[in-house]
């Protein structure tokens, strides 16, 4: 079934995929903005340096950014930070992709603290990728078990530190195109799995963890990864046109720590289409993401889940890991708009779809947990396209909440 599954994604990638080709011969200059834009640095320009000329400049080679951070979503309730940010091109900016060198602590209200470290690192003329996600953190999250298509009434939080650790390096076949391999640990302990209303009723995690052999208090999963990528967005916070497509192999295995073997597949497919010339900022997007469970078996907080990528933005409307399973897919489709002439304030109106199969009776694709909701946008910086984020989303089961970060969500 999962051959059929994955040959379906195959040929909706190959529909979306093949328009791109004309692309690979351009540069990676931007659509044209005839509109005068103004970010919050204008606005301080304005209101604090009346004697100081506005930015005009076009472009920057970087930036360098320490910000105050304040979130909130419905699962970690509010949190504050600070993030430290440091974007620049190392080559010609015309060939080579932005990078990125991000540091960002943060605690909340609920369990929630962590501190991560990210790069993203593009050579000149984008010869080499090196990417990379450190993390550390204790959090906690309210678990409803595994596969869509069911409210199960019984709500288990379950609180645990983590620490999470990846590497990759990749380089440049032919334009566009990238392969590379890299590292993945992942590790979990001090899990409390136990149900608060009952002193012998325990969680999903303690029932998975006992049916597929792991430790129900703390776990490793660690393995190598085979990754194919092709990409041509035209920026990577804020793309207005491109097409983004990952393919990642991961095997988990004994001899590298991790408590089981595994093979797992998972693809990740984002397509940004402009609507208008004159203001690029209308924006079509699409994202599919999709992790596959080929052989073996993964430990339960290590199963793909709503909020499993990076940023944890997949899935507005339902709290961090509302639905899991051994194999996920995920698809949203969102219209990016200007709301005030010069794009100091914009809008989304986004849709979601979420499936996840059980190790019984639900199959993938069986049962779709639909999500949906709209949002505003505050441009922070117009050279770099960072932008503030405010989304309400909504789903099944009376889930809704309120979400505040940094850049869009894909």
């Amino acid at each position: 079934m999962v051959k059929k599954y994955l040959y379906a994604v195959g040929l909706l990638v190959a529909g979306l995929f093949l328009p791109e080709f004309k692309l690979c011969a351009q540069e990676k200059t931007n659509l044209p903005d005839t509109v005068a834009q103004k970010d919050v640095n204008d606005l301080f320009r304005e209101v604090f340096k009346k004697n100081k000329k506005p930015d005009t400049t076009k472009k920057k080679n970087g930036s360098v950014v320490i910000l105050p951070s304040f979130n909130y979503t419905v699962s970690n309730g509010f949190a504050f930070g600070a993030d430290f940010s440091v974007s620049k091109y190392l080559g010609d900016p015309k060939k080579t992709t932005l990078s990125l060198f991000d540091l960002f602590a943060e605690k909340a209200t609920k369990t929630l603290a962590l501190v991560q470290l990210r790069h993203n690192i593009y050579t000149s003329g984008d010869k080499w990728i090196l990417q990379g996600n450190w993390e550390l953190g204790k959090t906690e999250v309210v678990d409803h078990g595994i596969g869509t298509g069911r409210d199960d009434p019984g709500e288990f939080p379950i609180k645990y530190t983590y620490i999470k650790f990846s590497e990759k390096v990749s380089k440049k076949v032919v334009d566009h195109f990238f392969a590379g391999a890299g590292l993945a640990y992942n590790y979990y302990t001090n899990i409390d799995d136990e149900r608060l209303n009952g002193e012998h009723s325990r969680t999903f995690n303690h029932f998975y963890s006992l049916k597929n052999g792991y430790p129900a208090y703390g776990y490793l999963a660690g393995g190598l990864l085979f990754d194919l990528q092709y990409n041509t967005k035209d920026h990577p916070f804020r793309p207005y046109k491109g097409l983004f497509v990952n393919v990642t192999f991961r095997l988990n295995q004994t001899w590298l720590g991790s408590e089981k073997d595994a093979t797992q597949i998972k693809t990740e497919l984002r397509k940004y289409w402009s609507l208008s010339h004159k203001n690029p900022e209308h924006v079509l997007a699409f994202w599919l993401w999709g992790s596959y469970l080929l052989k073996g078996s993964v430990p339960y907080l290590e199963l793909p889940a709503t909020g499993s990528d990076p940023e944890q933005r997949m899935g507005r409307g339902y709290t961090i890991s509302r639905f899991k399973g051994p194999s996920y897919f995920y698809n949203e489709l969102e219209y990016r708009f200007p709301i005030t002439r010069n794009k100091l304030i914009s809008g989304v109106a986004f849709f979601n779809m979420q499936t996840a199969n059980n190790q019984r009776t639900t199959k993938l694709f069986q049962y779709w947990e639909p999500g949906g909701g709209g949002g505003l946008r505050i441009l922070f910086d117009k050279h770099t396209r960072t932008n503030l984020c405010l989304d309400y989303g909504f789903g099944n089961y009376g889930s809704n909440g309120i979400s505040v970060g940094i850049n869009e969500t894909f």
